[in-house]
């Protein structure tokens, strides 16, 4: 039997020929690829791969920003058994090093002069690695005798004699569902990364599942790649939109994500909570400057939203003629005009995953007709556990276990996953991979959670997260840390409070918010370091935290906190690759701030 990923491009292309498959902005100017193109692209690139050495179940890996090249990369390494294993672009030195080496890479593919110079250090420092290909079409170093361009790859490909092309054809259709499709990384809160082992099996399994679930799919749907590609979140994504036949829209540059959507316009898009709670401060922002007849209209535009669309909608009832007349109109004057600014007036669904995202932001979003749906996934499970059901989802919750997956929760409350989707275990490590299962062979999440009466996965906490103050009770920090990124002057928050007698926290605050602040209540300042130690500022964000924890018991609120001016960043390795906080690491960092706010 071919693999579902194996066979995806010609058959697609013979469905779709010339009809695009994805594109991406080339000077400017969003460049369509056809499947016709694609599929050549992938062929060509099958076959350099079997003339530099390649062999099935080599390691080959992608070091790269997003980028169409990286999907050609991909499905050509499938074309000869072999594993494409992908490394976050903004990675250190050390972090590919420790990949390659793990591994055993054999060919690195990297995007842009700094992945370059990254690379050319580890060939002297990984033994396995003997070549480099480079996207980018750049000047190679002076001493490089090795790298290739892509451009170049491209070439040898093409000059493939008849021997080449049948030993790629025949690795193919050797191709097994127990075949291993990649090895994704995980990005390592704490401790050194793992790669969780995702066969073919697993991949055939998700997309036949995602595809039983999002009925509400076709053709006819448009899609943004946003996340990066060595997220399974949209790795995994990105193939069901190929496997479904929708045109994918590559999103090279995070910054710009904001112009891609307003100029691609997509139907749908996966996403990490912060998408989504920048845009419910921005559009809080502009509702909060609204005063007379436009106020009167936002603020009951989100009213009969609310009832329409979770009242009625979301129950699979129809809502009462009044409310649907009213919904239409308030649709047409308020909603769209608000989709329209944002670039989703043609919106699908919109599944959001990788952190909690504030039942407010969603309940707001959803009141505004607009589809997010929440879902729950782990590298280890190739992505979806949970989502949002097209009728019947809970705010508050992520979502009702997909088809053919099982979920029940162990001691501590752990959520347990079984199914057709969960990984093999970890490359090279027997320990790990013994400790994620329990006997019976349930993947050990590692979040704890709770099913409520509906059916739903309630999502509580990370279980390494979790915490105990010196008084013996419990805090969940991301519920908190969730909570106070609804607020327009926030951008990151870490709860601290491991053994202490009570809760803390460190702030970045949303700078450019905070200077508009300043400005407007004309507060002279010097630096970021002068805004944040002002105490007017802090005043007003000590009242801002005080509302948005009311609803949090004594003990779990956060009693003192500190303004830092500089963000946590990757580079500073306060963030992991998918910008979760790394705790020990700010603990670490700023262990006298922290000391100082319980002195």
């Amino acid at each position: 039997m071919l693999n579902i990923l194996t066979e995806l491009v010609d058959k697609q292309t013979l469905k779709y020929g010339d009809r695009e498959a994805f594109s991406s902005l080339v000077n400017g100017e969003w460049k369509p690829t056809s499947w016709n193109e694609f599929n050549y692209d992938v062929n060509t690139i099958a076959c350099a791969l079997e003339i530099l050495g390649v062999k099935e179940f080599d390691n080959l890996a992608v070091f790269s920003a997003n980028r169409p090249e990286i999907l050609v990369t991909d499905f050509a390494s499938y074309y000869n058994r072999a594993v494409p294993i992908s490394i976050y672009a903004t990675s250190s030195y050390d972090q590919v090093k420790y990949i390659i080496n793990d591994a055993g890479v054999e060919i690195l593919f990297v995007g842009n002069d700094t992945q370059y110079d990254i690379a050319l250090k580890a060939l002297d420092e990984c033994p396995t690695l003997r070549q480099i290909i480079i996207y980018d079409d750049i000047k190679r170093r002076e001493n490089d005798k090795t790298t290739l361009l892509f451009s170049q790859l491209m070439k040898l490909g093409e000059s493939a004699t008849a021997n080449c092309r049948y030993e790629v054809k025949r690795r193919r259709e050797a191709s097994m569902p127990d075949d291993t499709a990649t090895i994704i990384y995980t990005s390592g809160t704490t401790g050194e990364p793992k790669g969780a082992i995702l066969p073919h099996s697993n991949f055939n399994a998700a997309m036949l599942i995602h595809r039983d679930r999002l009925t509400m799919l076709s053709d006819n749907d448009t899609s943004v790649c946003f996340l990066p590609l060595s997220h399974i979140f949209e790795k995994a994504w990105s193939y069901f939109c190929l496997y479904m036949g929708m045109k994918i829209s590559i999103n090279l540059d995070p910054r710009e994500i904001q112009s891609t959507v307003k100029n691609r316009r997509p139907t749908c898009m996966c996403s990490v909570p912060r998408f989504w709670e920048k845009a419910y401060t921005a559009i809080q922002e502009k509702l909060g400057s609204m005063s007379g007849l436009k106020k009167w209209m936002a603020v009951r535009a989100l009213k009969i939203g609310r009832i329409r669309n979770l009242k009625y909608h979301r129950v699979g009832k129809k809502a009462p003629w009044l409310i649907e007349r009213q919904y239409a109109f308030f649709e047409k004057k308020v909603f769209t005009p608000l989709k329209k600014a944002i670039g989703i007036e043609n919106g699908n669904i919109f599944p959001t995953a990788g952190a909690p995202l504030s039942a407010t932001i969603v309940e707001f979003f959803h009141s505004c007709g607009i589809n997010i749906v929440i879902g729950y996934g782990l590298s280890e499970t190739t992505a979806t556990v949970t989502c949002y059901p097209t009728v019947g989802y809970e705010l508050g919750t992520v979502g009702t276990v997909m088809p053919e997956i099982q979920v029940k929760i162990g001691a501590e409350n752990e959520i347990l996953v079984k199914g057709p989707t969960v990984m093999k275990g970890y490359y090279n490590k027997p320990e790990a991979t013994a400790q994620a299962f329990t006997a019976d062979g349930w993947f050990r999440t590692g979040d704890a959670g709770r099913i409520d009466q509906s059916g739903a996965l309630v999502l509580t906490e990370r279980i390494k997260d979790l915490f105990k103050t010196s008084n013996g009770k419990y805090i969940a920090p991301q519920a908190l840390e969730s909570r106070l990124g609804e607020d327009k002057y926030i951008e990151q928050v870490a709860v601290i409070g491991d053994q202490r007698k009570y809760v803390t926290a460190i702030i970045i605050p949303a700078f450019e918010a905070l200077k508009e602040y300043a400005r407007k209540k004309q507060i002279k300042y010097r630096s970021l370091e002068d805004l944040v130690k002002n105490s007017d500022i802090r005043k007003m964000i000590e009242e801002r935290i005080e509302k948005l924890q009311r609803n949090f018991a004594g003990f779990e609120r956060i009693k003192k906190f500190t303004l830092l001016p500089t963000a946590f960043t990757m580079e500073t390795g306060e963030l992991t690759n998918t910008l979760k906080i790394r705790r020990p690491v700010i603990n670490a960092k700023y262990a006298r701030e922290i000391e100082a706010m319980y002195a």
